[in-house]
């Protein structure tokens, strides 16, 4: 079993997701960039599109806006200005 990565994704009014996932793919300000389980540590900030939760080949894909995301070794944290679960 690969190892999983602790993802956690919270707006203002709630928190969206927590969990255990393969991957998170999320919009940097800087650029795009994905998330496996020992990811080296950094934030950032991040800009308008996707967040996409990839857990057992299946893709949860949420929309944001703005916010920061967090990776430490305990997992990535992502606290958006605006998040939902896209349609």
């Amino acid at each position: 079993m690969a190892d999983k990565l602790h993802f956690s994704l919270v707006s203002p009014e709630r928190e969206l997701f927590s969990g255990l996932v393969d991957q998170v793919d999320a919009p940097g300000s800087e650029g795009d960039f994905g998330v496996l389980a020992h990811h080296a540590p950094f934030m950032t900030t991040l800009k308008e599109g996707q967040v996409r939760v990839y857990v057992d080949g299946k893709v949860t894909v949420y929309e944001v806006r703005g916010g920061f995301a967090d990776v430490t070794p305990e997992g990535l944290t992502i606290l958006a200005e605006h998040a939902q679960e896209a349609a």
